[in-house]
């Protein structure tokens, strides 16, 4: 054999070893991984089970991190083959990755921990709004008044200044309509919608849920005419949600409490949802005397302009949506108050914009 077939066959039989070892040592990594992603699941259920995100749980996870990281920087080390340098750098990039790891577990345990004592703080997720510097710049374009109004979180700053007021308050209400909610909001949109055909009906409404939140005793309105009482629970849920029993047995039992404090009031109870109950839910309402609205959708275009007036110094006032009063404003048709759909209505009639700046004196 001449030598250059000699180096080939060496260069041949060189390939052949280093796919073996690869080989191995791909299929111990993959059996490390699953042994070590079972061991994950382990400790993050056991951390979800005892509802603790303290420091001691997210170094123990630091720990089992490292017991497979240090096993792959020694099999470098240590082969037939050594590559120290390869193993340093696996060791450094590991330590780095593991004490990032063990700060985003301590933060992600404690949450849970909070959210489990303190439920509300789920829902409230939705509701925070981190502005990006582009928006903090955009807002150091409007004067402080300017800031004051919602409606410049609808408009550019060009249709704000120059537009008519009933074009650009009709504007920033469409839009305000069209755009995304979280679910926090779509909620309490709900509860207005189903106050405000409870209001036409005559009925004088208390919207609890948007005043209490989460202190409302499941009571989302209280709707009351002479001695008739309607305790009324919304739940706008997806379609593809179910409610089921234990939510009309939570129902019932504020309801019944209410009745126990009212003996001299006729109480029954309305639970409102947009999607459907449980068979077995249906069958407990009925039996509980709890009465029904299924698939109830709430209609955009309804009148949901407030049109207010002062009574400490008799200004017409129009409330939209967005605005911050709006839910304190009380329509009491008897003193020329009402609800209407477009601001031409409103201005028409006389009422102007309310602002967060002239509110303080309604």
């Amino acid at each position: 054999m001449g030598y250059y077939e000699t180096k080939k066959k060496e260069l041949e039989d060189l390939l052949s070893t280093i796919k073996k070892e690869r080989a191995v040592f791909e299929n111990s990594a993959q059996e490390e991984r699953r042994s070590l992603d079972n061991k994950k699941e382990g400790i993050v259920q056991m951390a979800k089970e005892r509802q603790i995100g303290f420091p001691w749980l997210a170094k123990a996870y630091d720990e089992l991190l490292g017991i497979n990281e240090r096993e792959i920087t020694n099999y470098l080390k240590y082969k037939s083959h050594p590559a120290f340098s390869s193993a340093e750098i696996v060791k450094e990039q590991s330590r780095i990755r593991r004490q990032a790891e063990q700060e985003k577990k301590i933060a992600q345990y404690l949450v849970e921990y909070y959210e489990n004592i303190a439920p509300f703080l789920i829902d409230l997720k939705e509701e925070v709004d981190i502005a990006t510097e582009e928006e903090r710049e955009l807002i150091k374009n409007y004067s402080e008044e300017e800031r004051a109004d919602e409606a410049i979180n609808y408009l550019t700053k060009e249709e704000y200044r120059k537009l008519p007021s009933v074009e650009k308050n009709q504007m920033a209400l469409d839009r305000f309509w069209k755009r995304n909610k979280s679910k926090w909001m779509i909620g309490r949109l709900y509860e207005r919608y189903i106050g405000y055909l409870y209001e036409e009906q005559g009925y004088d409404v208390e919207y609890v849920g948007i005043f209490k939140g989460f202190e409302d005793l499941g009571r989302d309105l209280i709707c009351k005419k002479g001695n008739n009482f309607i305790i009324i629970q919304c739940k706008y849920w997806a379609k593809f949600r179910t409610i089921y029993e234990k939510h009309i047995f939570q129902f019932f039992g504020t309801v019944f409490q209410y009745k126990d404090e009212n003996p001299k009031h006729k109480v029954k109870g309305l639970f409102y949802t947009s999607t459907e109950l449980s068979s077995l839910a249906k069958r407990f309402s009925k039996e509980l005397g709890i009465d029904l609205e299924e698939n109830f959708n709430f209609d955009k275009g309804y009148p949901c302009i407030k049109c207010n007036i002062s009574k400490k110094t008799g200004e017409k006032i129009y409330h939209l949506p967005f605005d911050q009063q709006y839910d304190k404003v009380k329509i009491e048709k008897n003193e020329g108050e009402f609800y209407c759909r477009t601001v031409k209505e409103a201005e028409d009639a006389g009422f102007r914009r309310a602002f967060r700046y002239h509110q303080k004196n309604n």
